[in-house]
């Protein structure tokens, strides 16, 4: 059964596209078939695996307008061992001809329905804003992941994210939730991270992460050889961070796979 995950939030350098992409490769580590979808007209996480994004003949927003299939643009990645649904500024382009379409925050679910089946985890990177965009990944999702720093300004944004997954939620995808919490770059000799990480524990118990991604100079260099720190450095902190975090969210799945065949 595959998990659709949005990995979201609106506020910029949280590392997000970091996570998309070094989680991606390390649940593809851990034998589970993956897709990477980028939505983000950056085109970040499409550079951070080594495609000239550019040079693209097909992407993301072609299959959102209906242009392409989501199957004839998938694309296989040299190193990474998770496949990539590319994304490029075109994307821009998408999100002003969706706002005059009837159905515009189902194009992303309608266009992974033919292909869900072949992968165990979709990941899909979302651009550092509520718009169009993002909100069709939420649509498309059964949970949101939220990477965030631990500092005072986080706290409104994720506040504000959680709003609009609830507005999500009781509209158009009432499976909707929060698949976890991730807490990242992070400093423990910071006192002002550590009072942040004890209030989201506070109020969000369990949707937090217990593995927590540190600063690691691995993790900033590997985009710029276009690879997952997995592959840039696999003994770096950073790239052992994201295995333990891929093997939490395995646990989750299977977890949750269990109590659903238990309730069956």
């Amino acid at each position: 059964m595959t998990r659709i995950i949005a990995v979201a939030n609106q506020k910029g350098g949280v590392g997000k596209t970091t996570t998309a992409i070094n989680l991606a490769a390390s649940l593809a580590a851990t034998r589970r078939r993956v897709l990477l979808v980028d939505l983000d007209p950056q085109g970040n996480a499409t550079m951070g695996c080594g495609v000239v994004k550019n040079e693209l003949e097909r992407t993301s927003c072609d299959v959102l307008l209906g242009d392409a299939t989501a199957a004839e643009t998938v694309l296989d990645l040299e190193e990474g061992g998770f496949r990539l649904l590319p994304g490029n500024d075109d994307l821009t382009t998408a999100e002003v001809q969706l706002l005059q379409e009837i159905g515009r925050e189902l194009r992303l679910r309608k266009a992974l329905e033919p292909i869900r089946g072949d992968y165990d985890y979709i990941l899909v990177d979302c651009p550092p804003s509520i718009n169009m965009l993002t909100l069709n990944a939420l649509t498309a999702a059964d949970g949101v992941l939220i990477p965030m720093q631990c500092e005072y300004y986080a706290l409104e944004g994720l506040s504000a994210l959680v709003r609009t997954i609830e507005q999500i939620r009781d509209s158009v995808n009432p499976g909707l939730q929060i698949e976890g919490l991730l807490r990242t770059m992070f400093d423990p000799r910071n006192n002002l991270s550590n009072e942040v990480s004890a209030q989201l524990i506070q109020h969000f118990r369990d949707k937090v992460y217990r593995t927590v991604i540190p600063r690691n100079v691995r993790l900033a260099e590997a985009p710029s050889f276009g690879k997952p720190a997995l592959y840039h450095d696999k003994y770096s902190r950073g790239a052992l961070a994201y295995l333990a975090l891929a093997g939490e969210i395995n646990r989750r799945e299977d977890d949750r796979r269990r109590a659903a065949g238990g309730a069956a």
